[in-house]
């Protein structure tokens, strides 16, 4: 049998453009940060997100992760949208994170979201809404949706 894929629009407009959130930063190996940043260069070119992705801009994972850090994400945007370059971005986030900027903690944790009981009462629903009831068990943590719901999981 065929496994369901996302309903068209079921969530909104989806940006193939955003990287995985399980794709780490080069310079603090801290997954997600790499689409914290690529969030703020879409803005940065575009103005603002659209409104499917608006919800969770500078909120849900970019806070947590800002949290982690202890700093702001409008910090890490003024870092993104002040540097010419990769390089000088990368220079300016060190210079703004702490020297250990925990990134074990953050990936294990990061990795983990959704797979408490309400966790997964909360991807069964997404799933539901997506029309895919029938990936519950594949799809098994908030990063996975992401890259579900963006076409990186078949």
């Amino acid at each position: 049998m065929a496994k369901s894929k996302p309903i068209p629009g079921s969530t909104g407009e989806v940006l193939t453009c955003l990287p995985s959130p399980y794709i780490p930063h080069p310079a603090t190996g801290l997954l997600y940060l790499p689409r914290m940043i690529a969030k703020c260069r879409y803005v940065q070119e575009h103005g603002e997100m659209p409104q499917s992705y608006r919800k969770n801009y500078q909120r849900g994972f970019d806070r947590f992760l800002s949290m982690h850090l202890g700093v702001e994400p409008a910090q890490i945007e003024e870092a993104v949208h002040t540097s010419a370059n990769d390089e000088e971005l990368d220079a300016k986030l060190l210079a703004l994170f702490p020297d250990d900027v925990r990134a074990a903690k953050w990936n294990r944790d990061l990795v983990q979201k959704g797979m408490t009981v309400a966790g997964r009462e909360f991807l069964a629903e997404a799933l539901g809404n997506m029309g895919c009831a029938d990936r519950v068990d594949e799809i098994i943590s908030v990063p996975d949706l992401i890259d579900f719901d963006e076409g990186r999981i078949e």
